[in-house]
Parts: C-alpha cells; structure tokens; sequence
C-alpha cells in the first residue's frame, strides 16, 4: 500500500483528521432571495440569445460574476473552509436546455476562477480555503426510462455522460479547483460516468485532486433514485477511493441521520461528508425551506457528537446565517476518527 498522494489539496486529509471541516451552504437559495431578471441572467453578452436564460444560475458566471463573487464571499466571512464553484449544472447536457452547451468549458473555467479568487483572498496560514469544483447531476438518467410505457428507454447513454464530465471535470481543473466533488447523486450509473472521465482526465493531465462523492437518498426508502441503499451506493462508488463520501440535498438533517449512520458503519476508513436541506420545502419562508439556522446548527452538532461526520454544510435553503451557526456548533467537537489509515490502493 502506498500513501495517498495529491497535485492539490494536499494538506485536507490531515485538516480532516484533525477537525470538522465546514463546507458552504447552497448557491441557488442565495441567487433566488436577488429575484433577478430575465435580464439579468442574459447580461449584454446574451441579449439576443433565442432562449429564455432565466433560473439557469451557472450562466451569472458569465454574465454577472460579481453576484457570484460575494455569495462566495459572504460563506467564506461565515467561516466556510471549502467554497463550491457555481457550476451545479454546468454540463453541455444540462446546458442543451439553454442552447448553452458549446459554452459548458468557459462556464466551468470562469467559475472556478471567481471562487479561487475569492479563497485565496480570505485564506491564512492558520486557516486555509478550499475551492470545491462541482458537478452536478445531469438532467438525464441512464439507469431509468423516461418513457412510463417503455422500461428500456434511455435519452443519454454512458459515453454522452462520460464526455459530458470529461469537459466539465477540465474546466475546473483550468479554472485552480483544489478538489472536485461529485455531488446530489440520484443515479450511480451516471455518477460511475463521472469518476470515469475524472479519473481519465487525472490521467491525461498528470494531476490528481481530492475527490468527494455525495449521495442522494431521495425517500424514507432509504435509498437513492436509481434504487441502491446506501451501503450499496458506497460499494459502487469506493473503487473511486474518495477522499470522503457523504449525502447531500433532498432531505433535512433530521430524517438524514440514520443515512448518515448507515454511511458511517459502511465506510469507518474514509471521511464523512453531510450537507443537508433546511428541513423541508417551505414557500412561506424566505429561503423556501423550514428550518432557521439555530434548528439546523443543532441537528448537525448532534451528528457530530455522535461521531459521524468530518464535513457539514448546507445544501438547499441554507445561507451563511446558516452556515455561521454550523461552524459554531461544531467547533467544539472532534472529527470523527478513521478506523484505518486513508490511503490509495496500488495498482495491480
């Protein structure tokens, strides 16, 4: 066995063995509370473009970069140690939505960009910051049909996923992400697309970051959309040799706890990552989600009295109140210890 070596990144595996690392909170919740315009989102750069760009936030990174720069600044004044580019749907599959995919690499370039920028200005020695490359989910599945009456039907295949986070994956790296975080994953076929064309592209470039996989348990089922539990999603996925696995999105912290535990006994030697909902969807409020940031803050100090995380932040409905709060809950409390020591399996 040999150590795990990085190009980047270096120093978070021994910053997670030593404490709780906080990850920001969500960027769709904080671009929505601006209430922007059509125009907005089209800048002068697609002012004639012939599709609606409206709600297509990975676009502001092209059009209105200074909106991205200060929700990214606003997480980092709350103490985040690990901001998340803006780039959630920034894939050409996504992006075909918006007659926007031949622009998926300069998306995910100026994207990374804007939040290197920004870590690097609240960065110190005694408190580094991260910059996370993110890749969400693709709009297509290629584990279920999307035809009712037609169980074999599929609208993307393996190849299309894989040259999708291929040109996604290189635009990050471009653009000075320290790690990559595959995340909100709902089908474990696309995300095995997505650590395919990420190893591929470590490959090809010589550089090899920390990487993050993070689940999508959809239901009180337990399970993922595509139908694995979570150890089975683990098992799936573990041949990727994560820096942490962890769950995302969908759920609030309250019915994810017994995901996370479940994660947690099925992966003792790797690190844990846990960025829930704000509770569940709530129109009255202003983030659209129930819970403030003092309910959210101590549900995640349980988890992490309990031993089970290494990474906490927020997904949709969190702000940096929310993200403050967390970072203040946790800060007492130890990471949760790995079983063995993390490390890459030689190769055969």
């Amino acid at each position: 066995m040999k150590p795990v070596t990085y190009t980047r990144g270096q120093s978070l595996p021994g910053l997670l063995a030593q404490r709780i690392l906080i990850l920001d909170g969500a960027m769709g919740t904080m671009t929505q509370r601006l209430r922007l315009a059509e125009a907005d989102y089209r800048g002068e750069r697609f002012r004639d473009h012939g599709k609606d760009l409206k709600n297509n936030g990975d676009v502001l990174s092209l059009t209105r970069p200074a909106i991205i720069r200060d929700i990214h600044e606003g997480y980092l004044a709350a103490g985040a140690d690990i901001i998340e580019t803006n780039t959630f749907g920034a894939n050409a599959l996504a992006q075909e939505d918006y007659s926007l995919a031949h622009l998926s690499h300069e998306m995910n370039v100026a994207s990374a960009r804007l939040a290197r920028e920004a870590a690097d200005k609240f960065s110190t020695p005694d408190k580094p910051r991260f910059v996370a490359g993110a890749l969400g989910p693709t709009p297509r599945t290629a584990s279920i049909s999307p035809d009712v009456n037609d169980p074999g039907a599929r609208n993307v295949d393996f190849e299309q996923l894989r040259a999708a986070y291929y040109e996604q994956a290189a635009g990050l790296l471009e653009g000075g992400a320290d790690l990559l975080l595959v995340e909100t994953i709902f089908d474990t076929l696309n995300a095995k697309a997505a650590l395919f064309a990420i190893d591929e592209l470590f490959e090809a470039t010589g550089e090899r970051l920390p990487l993050i996989i993070s689940g999508t348990v959809t239901d009180a089922s337990g399970r993922i959309l595509s139908g694995q539990t979570v150890t089975a999603f683990w098992y799936s996925v573990r041949h990727a040799r994560p820096l942490a696995v962890g769950l995302n999105c969908a759920l609030g912290a309250a019915l994810m706890r017994p995901y996370i535990q479940e994660l947690n006994r099925a992966a003792p030697d790797t690190f844990i990552s846990c960025y829930p909902n704000a509770g569940l969807p709530n129109p009255m409020s202003e983030t659209g989600f129930d819970e403030t940031p003092e309910v959210t803050s101590r549900l995640l100090h349980d988890f992490a009295a309990e031993g089970l995380v290494n990474i906490v932040g927020g997904c949709c409905g969190t702000t940096p109140e929310h993200i403050a709060a967390i970072g203040d809950a946790v800060r007492p409390l130890a990471a949760r210890p790995l079983q063995r020591e993390f490390f890459y399996k030689e190769a055969a």
